[in-house]
């Protein structure tokens, strides 16, 4: 039995009860991110500004990371891990800075600061840890598809997977009744979240990321595919990418590894191959890679908190 469904009718009954009184949904998208607006990911978008300057040195680099102990910990866990198999012990971030590049651990930081501002959801909205490996996973699968294409920077892809649905934890921490009541309808009418969340609130979580994204004035590339992953007909500027990532979250999906709460596996959109080079054995092919990388990529991450 699903979950939600234990808590009985009579809950729900109650629940949606509380959500009519409390009167209609007026809440702007834009409107539901402003408590995270003051929080952007300083560490990051420092790191980015002194990368763009060409006299900037990896003591620089290194000295803005290490303005936080807690991240210089987690970062050294993932470098040190199984997943990236390097022979010796990394000890410094200058040392890491040197292995596996400006750019590769750029993202990394951007990826494990934005994650870690969403803690303390319940358990009974999110489990986290499988969220995490949903994140995981289908960074590592648009890496790996944008890898058959030939696109350039799969790096960047990685991020654009990781962070495609930060916006339904945005949704758990500012709006819990209304998440629970989502998650409900969607296990009992087996709708797509996307879906209940334009009629529960209007707007769904793909918008509220890109909303996000946006005030922290991270790149408009990285803001459009969030806001058009699950939905990549709609990019009108970066449609590969879009496309990438959807059918990324899809594989991980369907190898079961991990989850962000969505009951019904999507198809892959029409659009995808349209759009992209990509074919299904391709896609066959990714799953594949996926499945044998997976395992060392959620033990590099999963376990730096």
């Amino acid at each position: 039995m699903h979950r939600f469904r234990l808590a009985g009718h009579k809950y729900w009954l109650q629940l949606m009860r509380w959500l009519r009184l409390s009167g209609p949904w007026e809440m702007k998208v834009e409107d539901f991110v402003d408590d995270w607006i003051a929080s952007p990911p300083m560490a990051y978008l420092q790191l980015k500004e002194a990368i763009e300057h060409e006299d900037s040195t990896f003591q620089d680099f290194a000295s803005i990371i290490g303005n936080d102990p807690a991240m210089v910990a987690r970062l050294l866990k993932i470098v040190n891990s199984p997943f990236y198999g390097y022979p010796t012990q990394i000890e410094t971030i200058q040392h890491a800075l040197t292995i596996i590049g400006v750019t590769e651990l750029s993202e990394l930081v951007l990826a494990t600061t934005v994650l870690n501002q969403f803690q303390g959801i319940p358990r009974r909205l999110l489990n986290v840890d499988a969220f995490w490996e949903h994140c995981l996973t289908c960074g590592s699968a648009s890496k790996i598809l944008a890898g058959y294409l030939h696109e350039s920077e799969l790096d960047r892809m990685n991020v654009a997977g990781m962070l495609h649905d930060i916006g339904r934890l945005v949704i758990c921490k500012k709006a819990p009744k209304q998440a629970e009541l989502i998650f409900y309808l969607c296990e009992t009418r087996e709708e797509m979240i996307c879906t209940v969340e334009k009629e529960v609130m209007g707007f769904d979580h793909a918008e509220v990321g890109a909303s996000l994204l946006k005030a922290w004035q991270l790149p408009p590339r990285l803001v459009e595919v969030v806001a058009c992953s699950h939905f990549p007909e709609r990019a009108k500027n970066f449609p590969v990418d879009a496309a990438i990532v959807h059918v990324a979250d899809i594989l991980a999906y369907q190898i079961q590894l991990g989850g962000s709460g969505e009951r019904i596996i999507p198809m892959i959109d029409d659009v995808v191959w349209e759009r992209t080079k990509l074919t299904p054995e391709m896609v066959e092919s990714a799953q594949e890679d996926l499945r044998k990388k997976f395992e060392q990529q959620v033990d590099a991450m999963a376990q730096s908190d």
